[in-house]
């Protein structure tokens, strides 16, 4: 996908944040960024509740990169809630977590994610994986 889209990332460490939105921008990842800090602010992005419901600040995701070690509502809910809804199931999931764990990484596949990308990975492969992070995006909705 060469066009613009939006993208929502879930991300409570501010350096990890600082990270992956610079390797997004220095990667030339077309998407625009929406950043929110826990759980239960994705999912109030999502169905669009609170701060958050103003569509034209709050587009629907073509596609969502989430942490699992999150506050409030851990990530694995989120992926679960989200691939569970009819109106969010297509919405294209990263999981992108500091664990390696072999568990995680089948929870997140089985949970419907279309991908999962370590961070403990070291900078070159977060970098390789997030620079073609946007050929999981799926097109701009309303």
């Amino acid at each position: 996908m060469t066009q613009p889209f939006d993208i929502l990332l879930v991300e409570d460490n501010h350096e990890h944040l600082k990270l992956t939105t610079y390797i997004l921008k220095r990667n030339h990842v077309p998407g625009e960024i929406h950043v929110v800090r826990d759980g239960q602010e994705a999912i109030d992005y999502l169905y669009r509740k609170n701060k958050f419901s103003d569509a034209s600040l709050s587009p629907r995701p073509s596609l969502v990169l989430l942490d699992f070690n999150i506050p409030r509502v851990d990530g694995k809910q989120v992926l679960k809630m989200m691939k569970e809804d009819a109106m969010l199931k297509d919405i294209p999931v990263v999981v992108v977590s500091s664990s390696n764990r072999q568990e995680d990484m089948a929870f997140a596949a089985e949970a419907g994610a279309s991908a999962y990308i370590s961070k403990s990975s070291g900078f070159e492969k977060l970098n390789e994986a997030l620079a073609n992070v946007h050929t999981f995006a799926s097109p701009r909705k309303p």
